[in-house]
């Protein structure tokens, strides 16, 4: 039996906007984030792993990024605003 995410895995950041043409989310973040770490994102119908390959701050690539940044990751899947983002396990 699997547990809920937030039993395993640490949130990271919220959902803030989905833009659908490019494929990219927008996530103000609760801790730091970096290019390479794998995230789960979870909501109401979301639920998706993916691997952060890119991630810019107005428009600007970076590698990392800390609390209170709202960051721009490109992932396969729709997000949802309210979404919760985790570190994966």
């Amino acid at each position: 039996m699997t547990q809920p995410p937030e039993e395993q895995e640490q949130p990271i950041g919220k959902v803030s906007h989905f833009y659908d043409k490019i494929g990219v989310m927008a996530v103000e973040l609760t801790d730091e984030l970096a290019v390479g770490e794998r995230i789960h994102v979870t909501g109401h119908t979301t639920d998706f792993v993916a691997v952060v390959e890119s991630m810019q701050i107005e428009h600007e690539n970076v590698a990392r990024a800390g609390a209170g940044a709202s960051v721009g990751i490109r992932v396969g899947e729709k997000a949802r605003p309210g979404d919760t983002v985790y570190r994966a396990a």
